[in-house]
């Protein structure tokens, strides 16, 4: 049980970071566009601060939709749930990206 817990407690702790990532972007001061994909220039925005909420709200559904999906490893590593977990995280990953493209990027890119 023990291993249990220290798997989900370092699962949360990515989650959390996922959440901070989010909470971060979410309230930047700053007039430059948070950048989603990684080594990625952001593309022209046409309004910095809505893009940079919006990108921080899908950040935080992501980490917590991703805690979640961690409970599974509380039973045990050979557990037919830890299924869930894996097949979970990648359909949140697909959406998530399908979410900033078709929604995001469309609203804020400068035209």
């Amino acid at each position: 049980m023990q291993g249990n817990l220290v798997g989900f407690i370092i699962w949360c702790l990515a989650a959390c970071s996922f959440v901070g990532l989010g909470i971060y972007s979410f309230s930047s001061k700053k007039e430059v566009a948070f950048s989603f994909w990684a080594n990625a220039d952001t593309f022209p925005v046409n309004n910095v601060k809505a893009y940079n909420k919006a990108v921080g709200k899908l950040w935080c559904v992501f980490g917590i939709v991703f805690a979640a999906l961690g409970l599974p490893l509380l039973a045990g590593q050979n557990n037919a749930f830890m299924l869930v977990s894996i097949l979970g995280v990648m359909a949140e990953s697909i959406i998530m990206m399908a979410v900033y493209v078709t929604v995001i990027e469309k609203k804020y890119r400068r035209k």
